[in-house]
């Protein structure tokens, strides 16, 4: 399974982590270089440099071929629009965004589970 996985502070990490030791084609996206670079010298996965939900970097990262994008960045909002983009543009079939405001967990969960744009992880 190809999977691109945005953000590689610890939840990142551990989830790239995981995946790559199940033999995923893992492909970690952080706009911080020295997180990628971390991410590419200690796991079995590739990393791209840049904004998580910009169209031009998940390219380079692989969506047109994704089966599943994991979004896990510091911002709800990168999450989400990330998880927009991947549907939207690359109709990548599975995608999951990490969510901490309760805002965005309370009623408001059908904006885009209810449009299958993503699941929601909390």
């Amino acid at each position: 399974m190809k999977v691109i996985i945005c953000g590689a502070g610890q939840v990142g990490w551990q989830i790239a982590r995981h995946l790559s030791g199940e033999n995923n084609d893992v492909t970690v996206v952080d706009n911080n270089p020295e997180l990628v670079h971390r991410a590419t010298d200690t796991l079995d996965v590739q990393g791209i440099a840049g904004f998580a939900s910009y169209p031009d970097v998940l390219e380079r990262a692989g969506a047109r071929d994704a089966d599943m994008i994991i979004a896990a960045t510091y911002s709800d909002e990168v999450n989400m629009v990330t998880c927009q983009v991947a549907h939207s543009v690359f109709e990548i079939p599975r995608k999951i965004a990490r969510l901490r405001s309760q805002s965005y967990l309370t009623r408001f969960t059908r904006i885009y589970t209810g449009a299958n744009i993503c699941q929601l992880m909390w």
